[in-house]
């Protein structure tokens, strides 16, 4: 990893780079890029936008996220790429048979890997870790993989493995929990009011039993019982007493999107307290050239324990993946959630 590489991940507005956002990108060095349909054509495309970031950058291992779950959040997708069932199909399905709906949510992630890697994306913002609450909103919804604590760890733990095996990095999402927001916080900022026992009995439980993945994604949700003022991407009680506390996560962690309405003040108000608050990495999605300079700005060179937790989680990622039958794998997810191909 190169030193001068700069502790935030940015986007990019089209299917190739522009000649500001190459301006942007070279003089700014973020740790990594996150792509979205609007970034997405097909493969070759896809592989020269990524290939141009990392050459501008000058790290070849230089991180390439995408939000690849199934469902409503998939970013590649028909006709180039098969269509994905979302987390809580796999439930939702039947089988009593716990193991068996695990291995398939671990074959679909081991299918979702190969087409990443194929086009050089090593990281994939998956899985959700959220515990929904009846009520809540359904920003969560059928993206859970259960409705409680022990079967979402279960099931997260083998997604991860399904990605891993594939090359691929997975990011738990979205710590300490949105499973129980009544509000989505990309247009306004939920508050949770649940007393702090119950949170850490449910929804902070997946996450403490996932802690040993090295690489997690923040929530912009107030937790009233433990910062009323602050949602936890910006909130040093909930990073320290939480995070690296209860839940005992040592890894990485990166903000979710701070273009989202949760989250108040400029961009670089929204990054300094990021990082005032003990997160690793700033997440600017929605690729204004402005708005990316202002985050890049706010942020630090990724040095010291930010640097060291940073490659942890890229060694992580296996150069070779496991060898799998994809055409098997994907005729028993169809066996087993009675899918139509």
């Amino acid at each position: 990893m190169s030193v001068d590489a700069r502790a935030f991940i940015c986007g990019c507005n089209g299917t190739t780079l522009s000649a500001d956002e190459r301006d942007l990108f070279r003089k700014t060095r973020p740790w990594g890029l996150i792509l979205f349909k609007r970034n997405v054509e097909d493969r070759p495309q896809l592989i020269r936008l990524i290939q141009d970031f990392r050459d501008i950058v000058g790290r070849d291992d230089a991180p390439v996220l995408i939000d690849q779950e199934g469902g409503r959040v998939q970013r590649l997708g028909p006709p180039q790429w098969r269509r994905y069932p979302p987390a809580g199909a796999f439930v939702a399905a039947g089988n009593p048979d716990k193991a068996a709906t695990a291995e398939l949510i671990r074959l679909s992630a081991r299918l979702m890997a190969a087409d990443l890697h194929e086009v050089g994306i090593n990281v994939d913002c998956l899985p959700v870790l959220d515990v929904p609450e009846a009520g809540a909103h359904q920003i969560i919804g059928d993206r859970a993989y259960a409705d409680n604590p022990a079967d979402v760890a279960r099931f997260g733990r083998a997604a991860c493995e399904g990605m891993l095996s594939g090359g691929v990095l997975p990011v738990i999402k979205h710590m300490p929990g949105h499973g129980r927001a009544r509000a989505d916080s990309h247009l306004e900022l939920p508050v949770v009011t649940t007393p702090l026992a119950e949170l850490e009995r449910i929804d902070f439980a997946p996450f403490r039993a996932l802690a040993d993945l090295p690489l997690a994604m923040s929530a912009h949700v107030v937790y009233a019982a433990i910062d009323p003022d602050r949602p936890a991407t910006v909130s040093p009680k909930v990073i320290r007493d939480i995070v690296r506390g209860h839940i005992g996560f040592t890894g990485l962690l990166m903000s979710d999107d701070l273009s989202m309405k949760a989250l108040k003040g400029s961009f670089t108000e929204k990054t300094t307290a990021l990082f005032a608050a003990g997160l690793d990495l700033a997440l600017h999605c929605f690729g204004e050239i402005s708005d990316g300079y202002e985050v890049a700005a706010a942020s630090p060179v990724l040095d010291g324990v930010r640097r060291e937790r940073a490659g942890r989680a890229l060694a992580s990622i296996s150069a070779e993946p496991a060898p799998f039958d994809p055409v098997d794998a994907w005729s028993r997810i169809e066996s087993g959630l009675a899918m139509t191909a």
